[in-house]
């Protein structure tokens, strides 16, 4: 990988691009690096080389691709940001200030959590670009996390699938996200990642077998119906989308469908319908299975016709039916719209899709404290949810927040009833704990407690905790009341 490869790669999509400017800035760069080496062991410059192919692959434009190029010379060199504009223009350094900035991102408390996150999402309000960088500067980091620290790995990677990879989804990166996530996978949950891969290698042959054959059928159907498909293909369920859609399927593989997709790749909306058609002609749809994400796009702009069909095996494939604008949104998301290909020359993003991030900037005016700000930047963007552990296995989904009780009446009402407290990764614990992802949960059962206290209400996240516990209060007040009334007469 050198400076020719990067060029290479510019040249591809852009042939009228002043490829001298990009020699410049590499060469620029290159000296700024002098004599500084990576953990890895390998010469620094070789960091910024690869993250400018990979924005040159995105299709980015120039400035973008340069600014890759120079993201680093401000913050590890003696080169200066106002060198860089006078060398490059006030553009370029604008996005190497801003990809500084969002490099300040880390979990050190909340008030610096707060003013990170809201660096952020300025930063990607001001110029998109900005974030284009920082996630090609992520995973290209991400690819050379095994050097570092244990503590840091597990940061970084806690970072990337906490605030980078939703981030990327929420702007509709979804193969963007897919690498992120699964990238950091296995330093963020080791044994999870390594009990996965176990698990999964065999059903992901045999699904990629079955995905084979069906393309091959599809592709005769559409051929015989005089359908121009742009292409047909299988995609492979990412690990990590595979793992957070198993713990909401009690950890059962036979309950994921899409575990291998079929994408159909065709020129015209009309023609993902009449493909439909086409394929529940032949084949029986699965009830309820069948998605109409053009007619109502995800809230992230996501469009595709989704079905779930029995082949002529009885074996269950899921298929996806997209133009290619459509499928190049579902890939790049926001970035797709960014450079415009016929004209050769960058395009604003669409309002409607800046619209969220302008939300979340306001949000900054509606609170002043920045733990609520945090928590309600949360609720816009992650929707967080956790997964806890029960000493059998059983994987449990909870609101951010969730307490043993909250855990105690999801497994059962007179558990609930009966709580005394909890061991928490095998550590005595209190019931009004607040659990994390990842937590194994053994309630401690108090066989002399007659019934929830009062004030486990305001403690509880869950409405069916709530729910159970206002109904036993109730409940007693009743019998109190009945018991009070028995003695008078």
């Amino acid at each position: 990988m050198n400076l020719n490869g990067l060029l290479h790669e510019i040249k591809k999509l852009h042939p009228e691009a002043d490829l001298a400017r990009v020699e410049r800035a590499f060469e620029f760069m290159q000296k700024a690096h002098e004599g500084q080496k990576r953990l890895s062991g390998d010469p620094y410059y070789m960091h910024p080389l690869q993250i400018a192919i990979r924005l040159a692959q995105m299709d980015m434009d120039l400035p973008t691709i340069i600014a890759g190029l120079l993201h680093d010379v401000p913050e590890n060199t003696a080169v200066t940001l106002e060198e860089i504009e006078r060398e490059f223009g006030e553009e370029v350094a604008r996005l190497v200030d801003g990809v500084t900035k969002l490099g300040k991102i880390k979990y050190r408390g909340m008030e610096r959590y707060a003013e990170n996150l809201r660096k952020m999402f300025v930063a990607i309000a001001k110029d998109v670009r900005v974030i284009f960088i920082k996630f090609a500067d992520r995973i290209n980091n991400l690819h050379t996390l095994k050097v570092l620290p244990p503590v840091k790995q597990q940061r970084i990677a806690q970072e990337t699938i906490e605030i980078y990879a939703p981030t990327a989804n929420r702007l509709g990166m979804g193969e963007l996200r897919s690498e992120l996530e699964d990238l950091a996978f296995p330093f963020a949950y080791p044994e999870e990642y390594e009990w996965l891969k176990k698990i999964a290698a065999e059903p992901m042959a045999t699904k990629a077998k079955i995905a084979d054959k069906m393309i091959h059928e599809v592709g005769k159907l559409l051929d015989t119906n005089h359908v121009a498909a742009v292409s047909v293909h299988g995609r492979v369920k990412h690990l990590f989308s595979l793992y957070k859609k198993l713990l909401k399927k009690d950890r059962d593989l036979n309950k994921i469908y899409d575990m291998v997709a079929i994408r159909i790749i065709v020129k015209e909306v009309r023609d993902c319908y009449q493909v439909l058609g086409l394929l529940h002609s032949i084949w029986r749809p699965m009830p309820g299975r069948i998605k109409d994400y053009i007619a109502q796009p995800k809230p992230n702009g996501y469009q595709s016709l989704h079905t779930t069909i029995f082949n002529n095996d009885g074996q269950i494939v899921e298929l996806q039916i997209r133009t290619e604008a459509m499928h190049d949104f579902a890939e790049y998301g926001i970035a797709a719209h960014w450079y415009s290909k016929e004209a050769g020359t960058g395009k604003k993003i669409p309002k409607e899709h800046l619209e969220w991030l302008q939300r979340i900037i306001n949000l900054q005016k509606e609170f002043t404290s920045d733990e609520t700000y945090v928590e309600n930047l949360k609720i816009t963007l992650f929707r967080d949810r956790i997964f806890v552990f029960t000493p059998k296995g059983d994987v449990i989904n909870l609101p951010e927040g969730a307490t043993p009780i909250d855990l105690a009446y999801h497994i059962h009402t007179e558990l609930g009833h009966h709580a005394g407290g909890a061991y928490i990764n095998e550590k005595i614990a209190t019931l009004d704990t607040s659990l994390k992802s990842g937590d194994m949960v053994q309630i401690i059962q108090d066989k002399n407690r007659k019934g929830p206290s009062e004030d486990w209400i305001t403690i509880v996240q869950t409405k069916m905790a709530r729910e159970k516990i206002q109904d036993y209060i109730r409940r007693q007040r009743r019998l109190n009341l009945f018991n009070l009334f028995s003695r008078k007469t």
